[in-house]
């Protein structure tokens, strides 16, 4: 399946149509009308874009004796004072900028006399709705053009037709909109008291006739209307913007081709599909998903989910400087949940799992020249907060590049920049980049590294020891209000650090320099605390055993070393992969997994587990549990949020080809309601691209396209694939 197919118009703005390049982004709605609610990836609010760290490094003694006299309360409480900024439980405004809409433009066709039906093509990034007016059947066609980087729409029917355009913004306090129309165009201008200034506008072109009707444009007696929509910011010079990407209206189907021909080069790349139900596939889309929310089976959503996924974040970063926020790049709201913003303790991470894998590198580039954005804050806000060298990254932020805690109760923590250093160390594993490891990553991983040599306590043991360390976002019954449990060592933090020294160490290697710098992080990495496993046999998430607050928490922090990273697999760390098997289990016996993003996660790590009924289970419930009829994700209590869509892609390339230990590991999720499929494409470290077939479950075929390295170890049930030649090569197996 490559499209979504409705024959009822959305009743909501979550019900609508996607299209996006990254730069800029709309949804395609409306019941009686066509409208585009429309974004640009840089309209923040902008009021908080001068901000600046404060001095408070003088607190980390008194945090750390609060730690080791075991005064955890009065630890939670020092902590947020220091480190945790002014927003989030303290009732007062945080600095992070609101991701905002910057208007809608609308076509209302004359006398229309019915809704017929709506499509997304994920494939070429083509929405298209049909409507009647008299006796004309007018098709409205939607791309964001990921060439020329505008919006582009296009009206035409075969019988003449009459409709009204116009643009609008939703009226705010503070903020100041003026529109102008007039022949041929459209015109929104904003400024936000104390932030950014913003347009939009829209050229035309079209046979009809014309005329200018106060703000809006009429067009009378129409074989065709065809826009282009451009937006621009005062981040930089907001009329210079609009005039480098000036596209001309009168070029739409040149636009359009050049569009599809990159947009399905990329979306091309993969290749999945599983046996179906053809007698479902003349059901509309909304059909299908609700019986799905019924229980019943249909490969086809599940491939389509898939599918979807992929063209979710290639529509938010195919030409983005920006990654995908917390809803990719489309929002609606002046005021949306949680900022719309960046999350560093899981959300933006999860967008970006499948970015590598799924043959999408120029996604990948945008979060890693996001990350490098922090290394002028960051490093300022390691010496100012912790009195550190090296960099610290926010848990909480905006697209400024700018490191600093907002959220009191969540923002005491160290671990942000480790965690989002893997996908900057996933790039070059990938793409074996030696120019890209040491002119962009090596200098990252080295600040994180260097972090950690001013951070680090050694105990009286000779222990390394994280001091002070929470684990995302959990908490125990001894810090009365505060939502996360400040300590020391939490097993997440242990994981992040062993493994972000590791990057620093590797690349230090590959790249031949700082032999006495890589010496004393192995020394570092090789003395931090254990992995410990609890009395009840479960992963610790902390030093010592408490009692947790919520036994069914969202987060699986401590589950990290299982899945994203290898830590914890069942020939390098047996006891930890069956410590951290029970935690997962535990965790989901009281209610785990209650967030479309956190079911995402429990559908890798099921992968990851070879538990393929039970990934089968999650993977289906972020469809019947989370989706709407436009198969976006959807937070409690019903907020769209884009990283379970995006996380449910990992999930799925996890379970046909999961790689661990340096071995592509084949199958391992793949349920019995899958047992007929292909995937073709996946990428895997060393750069190699693995296709694999199976049947009932049994793998049916397997090709390797060599990459950069010479060698790839695959394995299936047991039984091991060499593959070796040269770049290029196609290595066939027998199986």
């Amino acid at each position: 399946m490559q499209k979504l197919v409705y024959q009822t118009p959305p009743k909501e703005w979550m019900e609508g149509l996607p299209i996006g390049n990254g730069r800029l982004a709309a949804m395609v709605w409306g019941d009686d009308k066509d409208r585009l609610t429309l974004n640009h990836e840089w309209l923040w609010t902008g009021r908080n874009k001068g901000r600046k760290v404060r001095q408070s490094a003088e607190g980390l003694p008194l945090v750390r004796e609060a730690i080791r006299n075991g005064e955890h309360f009065t630890a939670t409480a020092l902590a947020n004072s220091f480190f945790g900024g002014k927003g989030g439980i303290s009732g007062i405004p945080g600095q992070v900028d609101d991701y905002q809409p910057a208007g809608e433009l609308t076509f209302q066709l004359t006398g229309e006399s019915g809704f017929v039906s709506r499509e997304l093509d994920i494939r070429t990034g083509l929405a298209k709705v049909w409507r009647k007016s008299g006796e004309a059947l007018v098709k409205g066609e939607f791309f964001a053009d990921c060439t020329g980087q505008c919006l582009s729409a296009r009206w035409e029917s075969e019988t003449p037709f009459s409709g009204e355009l116009s643009i609008s913004r939703e009226a705010e306090e503070g903020t100041a909109v003026s529109i102008t129309a007039k022949e041929n165009l459209l015109r929104l201008d904003g400024s936000i008291s104390g932030g950014i200034r913003f347009a939009a506008q829209a050229k035309v072109c079209t046979d009809g006739a014309v005329t200018v009707q106060g703000e809006k444009l009429s067009v009378q007696n129409a074989k065709y209307i065809q826009i282009v929509i451009n937006m621009a910011t005062s981040r930089e010079d907001l009329e210079r913007e609009l005039a480098a990407y000036d596209l001309d209206a009168a070029q739409y189907e040149q636009a359009k081709a050049r569009h599809i021909a990159r947009f399905s080069d990329v979306m091309g790349r993969l290749d999945f599909a599983l046996e179906e139900d053809e007698g479902l596939s003349s059901l509309p889309t909304d059909e299908r998903i609700r019986r799905v929310k019924e229980g019943q089976k249909d490969n086809g959503i599940s491939e389509l989910y898939f599918d979807y996924g992929r063209y979710l974040l290639v529509s938010s970063s195919i030409c983005g400087e920006l990654p995908a926020n917390l809803q990719g790049k489309w929002n609606d709201s002046l005021t949306p949940a949680w900022n719309s913003d960046y999350h560093f303790d899981i959300n933006l991470q999860m967008n970006y799992w499948m970015a590598e894998p799924a043959g999408m590198p120029e996604c990948a580039k945008a979060l890693i020249r996001y990350v490098r954005s922090f290394l002028e804050s960051g490093r300022e806000a390691a010496k100012k907060l912790y009195g550190c060298r090296g960099i610290f990254l926010p848990i909480q932020t905006d697209a400024w590049g700018i490191s600093t805690p907002e959220s009191y109760g969540w923002a005491a923590w160290i671990g942000a920049a480790p965690w989002i250093a893997r996908h900057l160390w996933d790039h070059y594993r990938y793409s074996g980049d030696l120019e890209y490891l040491k002119n962009e990553a090596y200098e990252f991983f080295t600040a994180v590294a260097e972090f950690y040599e001013d951070y680090l306590q050694k105990d009286e043991k000779g222990v390394y020891q994280i001091l002070p360390s929470q684990s995302p976002e959990n908490a125990t019954s001894e810090i009365g209000c505060f939502p996360v449990l400040i300590d020391q060592s939490s097993a997440m933090d242990v994981q992040l650090c062993c493994d972000a020294l590791t990057y620093a160490i590797r690349s230090a290697e590959i790249l031949g320099v700082d032999g006495e710098k890589a010496a004393r992080w192995k020394e570092l990495r090789d003395n931090l605390p254990p992995f410990a496993i609890g009395s009840d046999d479960r992963l610790m998430e902390w030093q010592k055993e408490y009692t947790e607050r919520e036994p069914g928490h969202r987060h699986l922090s401590h589950l990290y070393g299982m899945y994203p990273s290898d830590l914890f697999t069942p020939d390098t760390r047996p006891e930890q992969y069956a410590a951290g098997i029970r935690s997962l289990q535990h965790r989901l016996s009281h209610g785990g997994g209650h967030t479309g993003w956190s079911r995402a996660w429990v559908s890798c790590l099921s992968a990851r587990l070879g538990n393929k009924e039970e990934f089968y289970q999650h993977y289906t419930a972020l469809i019947k549990d989370f989706a709407t009829v436009s198969l976006l994700d959807l937070h409690p209590p019903r907020i769209f949020q884009i990283d379970g869509n995006l996380g449910a892609v990992a999930a799925g390339l996890e379970a046909v080809v999961s790689f661990y230990d340096d071995t592509a590991h084949l199958l391992r999720g793949i349920p019995a309601e899958w047992g007929t499929g292909h995937l073709n494409g996946v990428k895997i470290p060393g750069g190699h691209t693995v296709n694999v077939s199976w049947k009932d479950g049994k793998l049916e075929s397997l090709s390797v396209a060599m990459g950069f390295e010479p060698k790839a170890n695959l394995e299936w049930e047991g039984k091991a694939f060499l593959a070796e030649g040269d770049p290029g090569q196609l290595i066939q197996f027998e199986v």
